[in-house]
């Protein structure tokens, strides 16, 4: 017998469904496991933290969607991810440190729902990049080379946050950025894959104004404090076969979670009661193929 699974049921048992004004469907799963198993691999030098702003549909460009995103960098390596996901890791890391059980750590971090579910790893292992994602109830591990976007520098200056900047511009994953970086913090790092620079990017904008990162904060670390890393049941992916994964969620999220979980129906309401199947959701890759 099939589970049908109403939205409440489903956010109960860790199954997030949003919809937004852009008609995004975004559908996540809370697992404990992938903050559970991680270790070490480098020692957190400072912590930027970055406002996203993203257009989901190209149809309605007024449209963002903002999230707030953290880029931990220490000598080696550094990390990507959303704010929310990093205050669960600190929450689960207090959890472990008392002796918390699997169920209430697993309780705390329902807390915690991000639209972005990917962590990025530049320069893990070393001279790669490692993404980890999350689309539904799959897990993947993408790994592909750093690849250094060919930058351009220009005389431009501007201040943000106090630091005096340089503008550089690059062509990079099918998009055109331009990117502001701080010589006086000497590490070559910047939000998602943006790296390269005689500095640490604060903001960078790709030319299509669909994707845009603002640097509102950095902490210096204080103490030990560690990039963790765990790809506990993730499946290794090429990107090719990663995008291709992205394509098929936003053509049907819904079929696209109970295609590999045939034991599970999920039911999606509107405001009226009624059920609907939301498909074809908009798709706007931050990675594009080039024209």
């Amino acid at each position: 017998m099939k589970r049908i699974m109403t939205m409440a049921a489903l956010i109960l048992l860790g199954l997030q469904i949003v919809r937004n004004a852009g008609a995004q469907v975004i559908i996540n799963i809370v697992n404990s496991d992938e903050v559970l198993k991680t270790e070490p691999i480098d020692e957190v030098l400072f912590t930027a933290q970055y406002r996203m702003t993203s257009v989901a549909d190209t149809l309605h460009p007024d449209i963002k969607t903002e999230e707030m995103m953290m880029l931990k960098t220490g000598a080696r390596s550094s990390v990507f991810y959303s704010y929310a996901k990093f205050l669960a890791d600190s929450v689960v890391e207090a959890d472990k440190a008392s002796g918390a059980s699997r169920d209430v750590i697993a309780e705390h971090l329902r807390n915690y729902q991000s639209r972005v579910n990917y962590k990025i790893y530049k320069n893990y292992p070393e001279g790669k990049v490692t993404t980890l994602e999350q689309l539904a109830m799959n897990r993947f591990r993408c790994e592909e080379v750093n690849e250094r976007p060919g930058w351009e520098l220009l005389p431009d200056t501007m201040t943000i946050l106090s630091y005096p900047c340089r503008k550089a511009v690059c062509r990079f994953k099918g998009r055109t950025y331009e990117a502001w970086f701080a010589p006086d913090i000497p590490r070559s790092e910047g939000p998602w894959k943006l790296h390269g620079l005689p500095g640490l990017i604060l903001k960078a904008a790709d030319s299509r104004g669909e994707y845009l990162f603002e640097c509102t904060g950095l902490i210096q670390s204080r103490g030990q404090e560690s990039i963790q890393y765990g790809d506990a049941g993730h499946e290794p992916i090429s990107r090719r076969n990663l995008n291709r994964q992205y394509e098929r969620y936003a053509a049907d999220p819904v079929g696209y979670v109970t295609a590999s979980n045939p034991n599970v129906k999920v039911r999606i309401q509107n405001e009226e009661g009624q059920s609907i199947r939301p498909k074809n959701t908009p798709y706007n890759p931050i990675e594009r193929t080039e024209e």
